[in-house]
């Protein structure tokens, strides 16, 4: 969204790029378009804009509701210009405010359509299930604490051209409350703040304050608790490490003859321009000594991203549309297509993976790095991201999806503490990463530079293990 003023920013005084220690995220989950929305606030550009080359009519076709697959909805595009042309169609959500308040709008579908000659129509089918519909109870308000749930009442759906001139296309209606998922108590925050509710006014949608559900799950406990124990050291065995991947020997028999020296060695790496690996690129890591090359552990190599290869010698490489470029294209073809390209080009150059791509929320538009990241919203942002992640696995080489999570300013990143609502978190910050690792497969992440709700990101067990591989399963 492009506002009036920045004065109409959610984030309006609770955001700085000075050298703060703590920044609250009090406008919860209202961000970016779901606030202009709910509050319904007069934009510039309003999420989705777009300028086509041609006109389109877009009408809507069947649509239905099944508890177990969710939403379908058919919506035919048709080019009623002069000239050929491709239009996108997004799909928004409106839920019961219930509870725990809702956005007036949220995104969850989008597709680009082909290009369409004048007069050529394209159906499209859209299929949404209930997670992506489902909001997060961090408070128990609904009964079901750390919770995906859909709250009872009229869920309506629309579909358009951006967040504005979407038309309704059907709605459903629940009789009852229904548990999507069941999570856990993840990273929540320690300091009292207050956050914004939409709730039922007398004068429709009011905006109110209420205090953030803490934090009552130590993590330091889990860890304890859950870690597993060290392996016993064996010393050298002769195993290789080719040996495990032809199920000669199990990963435990083989990471047990590694001493603790190797272990940290291969953890650490080393830093820009190793000359290990790729001249002039970000690290390597791996088999970084003769100990471990001996082991068959290879140096892997990392570049710079997000937007082309970096390479810090004078050698040069395609420089790509930074990810907010990409972002306006909402089409997940031609990102899987270009990062494709780009994975031949890692592999030309033997870098294993590209540090990126960044997908941070565009918070506020003083973040610090908003150019490398795509969105407001972290629907559009997961999809294109994950269509980026498969062009890379074609051909063996991956991204590094960063900065998990909650990085919003460069000033003063290694110390500032973001605090911010579970809810939000998962809804918000989380979701894009979420949906990279669930749907992109991804293979490797970046925590951020400093903490959030207290905790720095590279040593949160929530973070990093309750939630990215508890809960979403990644093994990368």
């Amino acid at each position: 969204t492009y506002p009036l003023s920045i004065e109409d920013t959610p984030c309006y005084g609770n955001f700085s790029d000075l050298e703060t220690d703590d920044v609250y995220y009090k406008e919860e989950v209202l961000m970016g378009y779901r606030h202009y929305q709910t509050k319904n606030i007069p934009v510039r550009y309003e999420f989705g804009y777009g300028l086509s080359y041609t006109s389109f009519d877009i009408a809507l076709g069947d649509f239905s509701y099944d508890k177990k697959d969710g939403v379908s909805l058919e919506v035919l595009v048709t080019n009623t210009g002069d000239r050929a042309g491709k239009e996108v169609v997004q799909i928004y959500l409106k839920a019961p405010l219930g509870k725990l308040g809702k956005a007036s709008r949220v995104l969850c579908g989008f597709a680009k359509t082909d290009n369409l000659e004048p007069g050529q129509c394209q159906k499209m089918l859209f299929y949404i299930p209930g997670y992506w519909m489902a909001s997060y109870d961090d408070s128990g308000d609904t009964g079901h604490k750390s919770s995906y749930v859909l709250e009872e009442g009229i869920y309506t759906i629309y579909a358009g051209s951006d967040v504005r001139s979407a038309k309704e296309a059907g709605e459903f209606k629940l009789d009852k409350l229904e548990v999507v998922a069941e999570c856990e108590e993840a990273y929540a925050p320690v300091d009292k703040f207050f956050r914004l509710k939409a709730e039922s006014g007398k004068k429709g949608v009011e905006r109110v304050y209420e205090n953030v559900p803490l934090r009552t799950l130590d993590p330091n406990k889990k860890r304890n608790e859950r870690l597993p124990k060290a392996l016993k050291y064996t010393g050298d065995k002769g195993y290789k490490l080719v040996d495990v991947a032809n199920n000669k020997v199990s990963l435990e028999k083989f990471i047990a003859q590694l001493s603790d020296h190797d272990l940290v060695t291969m953890m650490r790496g080393e830093g820009m321009c190793s000359p290990k690996v790729t001249a002039g690129i970000a690290g390597a890591y791996g088999g970084v000594t003769d100990g471990l090359l001996d082991f068959g552990i290879p140096v892997g190599g990392c570049s710079d991203g997000p937007s082309g290869i970096r390479m810090d010698c004078g050698t040069h490489a395609f420089s790509l549309p930074n990810g907010t470029c990409l972002a306006c294209t909402f089409d997940e073809n031609i990102n899987e297509e270009l990062f494709g390209w780009e994975g031949l080009e890692l592999r030309k150059f033997r870098i294993d993976a590209l540090l990126g791509p960044g997908m941070n929320i565009h918070r506020s538009p003083l973040n610090g790095r908003n150019f490398e990241y795509f969105s407001e919203d972290p629907f559009l942002t997961g999809k294109l991201v994950s269509a980026q992640l498969r062009g890379l696995h074609k051909y063996g080489v991956t991204g590094v999806i960063k900065h998990f999570a909650g990085n919003t300013q460069e000033t003063n990143r290694h110390n500032v503490n973001n605090v911010v609502s579970e809810r939000a978190l998962r809804e918000i910050y989380l979701k894009g990463f979420e949906i990279a690792v669930r749907e992109g497969k991804a293979r490797a992440v970046m925590s951020t530079y400093g903490p959030v709700n207290g905790v720095w990101t590279a040593s949160s067990y929530d973070l990093l293990t309750t939630i990215l591989r508890g809960e979403w399963g990644f093994d990368g």
